[in-house]
């Protein structure tokens, strides 16, 4: 099994005798069926039983041939997450129970390369479709609300399909939210395929960064926008739900107005729109020059934007910003949308009236946040 390394929760432990990687399910109870599912939490060598697929505990023991990973806090585990143990020791939670929506990573490769991309793409990777049945078969059968996104995850072609259909039986309750750059639903045939799924509840989330094709093609480091238009219309064809989803930074800051009048013209079925804060990590900290603007200056343009989306009937939302820095015409649009692992508040946050209710900010943007933070009280 490939170790994976990715834009999720991990802790650092000590493996013992883990030559490779090793998936389970979370638990501290014993378990008589299915042990090779599960990763036994215990505090002492009673709990190393055979037929667990590993057990974590937070002092090291005896000698054993038994799989097992030892670290600091076993506070950081819940009953029915789900966890990957490599053989560096590194514990990578790849299904967090008392988390809301939990993402699928489908693939690490793309067929972008986004300016201000978290997730950096690679080129060649072993195909990842028998891990994720297994991942999926492990998750909590009351689950919500799964994500599928990657990389590009149509660059998996039909296994796309067979993850929804996985989903769809050992989820049955669980609403499936797929990021993707929709170059591949310019294939009709494909749109076609993901029609024939016929979930009950499935949306596609697919980025436009302007209405001026020059300007997206240079921030997707690819000439694709007609192609992504195209795979917008596929869509809807066959009544597909769909959002839309604009990352904003210094390249298109500008135009958000027009780019929400574009949007309303063209695309008046989309489900939802959603203008994000940049995430300062990946490509993105390679490219600050190219991309950063404090969010602070881009309000008149984005208040604009949202505002005659939210006017014409098309719902539009802010995500990742801090409260205390939008106008507060903008302040009920905004989503607390930053998964908790990496949420956080800085000192100029004590004492605001928002905190809790704000997005706050990915740990990564801690030294790039504008300078405009500033905690609000009541008058």
């Amino acid at each position: 099994m490939a170790k994976i390394v990715n834009a999720m929760k991990t802790i650092q432990g000590k493996a013992i005798n883990i030559k490779s990687s090793i998936l389970g399910r979370i638990t501290f109870k014993n378990k008589y069926l299915n042990r090779n599912d599960y990763i036994r939490i215990g505090g002492n060598l009673s709990f190393l039983q055979k037929g667990y697929a590993a057990t974590i505990m937070a002092s090291e023991e005896r000698k054993t041939s038994l799989p097992y990973c030892i670290v600091d806090d076993l506070e950081e585990f819940n009953e029915g997450d789900v966890v990957l143990i490599n053989s560096d020791g590194s514990i990578v939670f790849l299904y967090e129970i008392n988390v809301h929506s939990n993402v699928i990573m489908a693939t690490e490769r793309c067929n972008h390369r986004c300016i201000m991309c978290a997730q950096p793409p690679i080129v060649n990777e072993i195909d990842k479709t028998p891990f994720n049945l297994k991942l999926i078969s492990l998750m909590d059968k009351k689950s919500k609300e799964i994500g599928i996104s990657g990389g590009e995850p149509t660059l998996i072609g039909d296994n796309l399909f067979v993850l929804i259909k996985q989903i769809q039986e050992k989820l049955p309750a669980a609403s499936i939210s797929i990021l993707s750059n929709g170059v591949r639903f310019a294939d009709i045939n494909f749109a076609a395929k993901l029609a024939r799924c016929r979930h009950r509840d499935l949306q596609i989330d697919i980025p436009i960064f302007s209405d001026i094709a020059e300007i997206h093609n240079k921030i997707v480091g690819a000439s694709t926008f007609y192609k992504t238009i195209q795979g917008l219309y596929n869509l809807a064809q066959f009544h597909q739900q769909i959002g839309i989803r604009v990352v904003v930074q210094k390249q298109n800051y500008r135009r958000l107005p027009q780019l929400a009048d574009f949007i309303y013209h063209n695309f008046p079925f989309v489900a939802q729109v959603a203008f994000m804060q940049l995430e300062i990590v990946g490509i993105a900290l390679n490219n600050m020059d190219e991309v950063w603007i404090d969010p602070f200056d881009y309000n008149r343009e984005l208040k604009e934007a949202v505002l005659l989306l939210n006017q014409r009937g098309i719902d539009s939302y802010i995500y990742n910003s801090q409260m205390c820095i939008l106008p507060e015409e903008l302040r009920p649009y905004s989503v607390q949308s930053i998964s908790n692992w990496k949420d956080i508040y800085i000192d100029e946050c004590d004492g605001c009236k928002f905190r809790g209710k704000c997005a706050g900010f990915f740990a990564s943007n801690k030294d790039y946040h504008s300078t405009h933070i500033r905690k609000v009280v009541d008058a």
